[in-house]
């Protein structure tokens, strides 16, 4: 009698209730804080926010992993956890203390491979890293990659404009708000490597051209040199 080899280590269900797990978990961290913290007042900071972001990354990290050959089931994975300790950790502790969380979750929920958990929860800790992306793994590589992305474009435009409101300035402050998502953006053309994630940021930054052209065109007083070139 063979033994049936499971193709992939993560049913569509598991990574729903995977899914739920972290979304509760981020709400959590905010509702455990004193007076609710910097979470209550900074909408980027908020459990919605974070999730959202988190979904995006997966969807991107997904995509880039698909069409580098990436391991898809580690990607979309370590995506899913990376920020999950976003709101409740310091910021350059985030990325290790999501990694033990993510090894708690998985190895007392399903039955995955030990090896799964190790890569999984090595990519969750290395999504912080600042050097080359030349010098990590190809699936640290792919959720590097979508972590910065989701920063560029209409997103990026949004979360930026959100900002602005939260700092109390006028819209005629927009255009430097646009023009700090299309910075982003720049260098995150320079910084990602894979063919998938430098024709995500192109389309992304044609975007935010877009909007910047309609400002340009319905806000008195924000002329073209304001933006500098893009």
């Amino acid at each position: 009698m063979g033994v049936e080899i499971k193709e992939s280590p993560v049913s569509d269900a598991e990574f729903e209730t995977m899914k739920r797990f972290v979304s509760d978990y981020l709400s959590a961290s905010v509702e455990n804080e004193e007076d609710g913290g910097r979470m209550r007042w900074y909408p980027w900071h908020s459990a919605e926010y974070r999730f959202n972001h988190i979904l995006n990354v997966v969807e991107l990290a997904s995509k880039i992993a698909e069409r580098e050959g990436a391991d898809e089931d580690v990607v979309r994975v370590a995506a899913l956890f990376h920020d999950i300790a976003k709101l409740e950790a310091e910021q350059e502790a985030h990325a290790e203390e999501g990694a033990r969380v993510a090894r708690e979750y998985l190895g007392t929920h399903g039955e995955f491979p030990q090896s799964f958990i190790e890569q999984v929860c090595q990519v969750v800790e290395d999504h912080s890293y600042q050097g080359s992306l030349a010098d990590v793994t190809l699936e640290t590589r792919c959720l590097i990659e979508a972590d910065i992305l989701d920063k560029v474009g209409a997103n990026g435009t949004v979360l930026m404009l959100l900002r602005m409101g939260y700092e109390a300035r006028t819209h005629m402050d927009a255009s430097e708000m646009v023009e700090r998502v299309l910075e982003r953006g720049r260098a995150a053309t320079e910084r990602v490597e894979s063919d998938a994630a430098e024709s995500i940021a192109y389309q992304r930054l044609k975007r935010v051209k877009w909007f910047r052209e309609w400002l340009e065109d319905e806000v008195p007083g924000m002329d073209h040199d304001e933006f500098g070139e893009a």
